[in-house]
């Protein structure tokens, strides 16, 4: 592995010698690549998997001219115009997946009536005459015009119309939705059901994703407890691995949990060296704190190239990052608060941009009315968590989730929403308006 220089800080530090949350998250992005790995899978397992390749269509949707709806397919010069009314011979029925053409090969069809018959014709339409047509039916030949069955008196073997009809209607054109060669879905989306149908109905089976990232995680600290292990004095339950391991695995990330890394020189080498030979990107929490005991940062330094940083956040100020090898490193606060807010703020975008995601899935960020009376100092940006709804007039509101303290986990867990307090704002008024962005169902 190779050798590196640990920095605390970096050359756009402000003048307290920390980082804005947005100086933080640019110098990540900015030595994050796009992974370009790539695999071919049937569309029945792409869902929510990010297309490595653009789709275009082969063939034209529909592929031919059909109806829009139940009736009577006709010729637009047999059209009866204002009062007038006009009458045609029913000479045969058309059902969709069945050419009207396949009549004429004396292929048997549903037919409404025993009385209905055959066209002796090629399977042209000639003026006097209609045929009832079912909705996606193929159009026959000449045939231009299709009249709703509820617009016509049947009579036997005929119809009658009045004056109300206009030529072409009801008729679907051969790619009118979509034309050969046409560029339907971009590289770097990721898929949805109605997407994966759109794809189907091209008659593609396979295509190409991106092969998902390998996330390693692990928890360090001896006075971190397994689950299913006896309450000890002094020691906390592991609730960071899983919160994170959660939210990867929600992303779409294949996660190599490596469980609970004693505070040992020598194990805590092993496990990085095995993580950075296996995962694309490592996550870690704690043990990251400027000046803090830890072992965790004195093997990170003959690791690899890591920046301890402190951003200027709450919570979530001490951050890690750097990369050991080709693999990126994420080293997260202690705290299980802290850790979501800088999952979402800083490995999410960074994790997007490494799976080839063309467009970010993190919320836009919305003004709602403040509920609460919240206070702040300026020179920090505050993630305060909150409850996100609309009042009956359709107006966005917001209030916390109570006590807002960075190892308080109901308090994320109520919560649907950060309140964003920007770096430079002071303290907020109940009705004040605040900028809020929404979770994404991430959390």
């Amino acid at each position: 592995m190779s050798n590196f220089n640990v920095q605390s800080g970096c050359g756009d530090e402000n003048e307290q010698g920390t980082l804005t949350v947005s100086q933080a998250l640019q110098n990540m992005l900015g030595a994050i690549t796009e992974r370009r790995n790539t695999e071919q899978i049937h569309i029945s397992e792409a869902v929510d998997r990010i297309l490595a390749q653009a789709i275009s269509s082969p063939l034209n949707v529909p592929s031919h001219r059909n109806s829009a709806v139940d009736g009577y397919a006709v010729l637009q010069a047999d059209l009866p115009s204002g009062e007038d009314t006009k009458t045609l011979n029913i000479i045969g029925r058309v059902v969709a997946g069945h050419p009207y053409k396949d009549e004429l090969s004396g292929k048997a069809l549903p037919s409404a009536s025993r009385k209905l018959t055959l066209c002796r014709s090629k399977g042209e339409l000639q003026q006097g005459d209609c045929i009832q047509i079912m909705t996606g039916a193929q159009m026959p030949d000449l045939a231009d015009t299709v009249i709703m069955q509820e617009h016509v008196e049947v009579t036997g073997d005929s119809i009658r119309l009045d004056g109300r009809h206009t030529g072409g209607q009801n008729v679907r054109q051969a790619g009118e939705d979509i034309q050969v060669g046409q560029v339907v879905l971009q590289t770097g989306i990721k898929l949805t059901p109605p997407q994966i149908g759109l794809i189907a109905s091209l008659g593609i089976a396979e295509i190409r994703v991106k092969t998902p990232l390998t996330a390693a995680v692990f928890s360090t600290g001896d006075e971190v407890l397994s689950l299913g292990e006896a309450a000890k004095e002094g020691c906390i339950y592991d609730s960071n691995r899983y919160s994170m391991i959660s939210a990867l695995k929600k992303l779409g990330c294949n996660v190599l949990d490596m469980g609970i890394i004693p505070d040992d020189p020598e194990k805590l080498r092993l496990a990085f060296e095995q993580a950075a030979n296996s995962a694309d990107v490592i996550l870690t929490s704690g043990g990251v704190s400027v000046g803090e005991a830890d072992y965790t940062k004195q093997v990170l330094m003959e690791a690899g190239s890591i920046n301890f940083w402190k951003v200027a956040m709450k919570p979530g100020r001490p951050v890690a990052f750097g990369n050991i090898n080709d693999t990126i490193f994420f080293g997260l606060p202690g705290n299980p608060v802290a850790v979501m807010v800088t999952f979402y703020q800083f490995a999410l975008p960074c994790l997007q941009k490494m799976m080839g995601l063309s467009k970010p899935l993190i919320s836009p960020i919305i003004k709602a009315q403040c509920s609460n009376t919240i206070r702040k100092i300026p020179g920090r940006s505050e993630f305060q968590r909150g409850i996100l709804s609309q009042t009956s007039s359709g107006e966005w509101q917001v209030c916390t989730t109570g006590k807002q303290g960075s190892g308080i986990l109901r308090s994320m867990s109520e919560a649907n929403a950060f309140i964003i307090l920007e770096h430079e704002r002071t303290s907020i008024k109940k009705g004040e308006w605040v900028n809020v962005q929404p979770f994404s169902g991430l959390f």
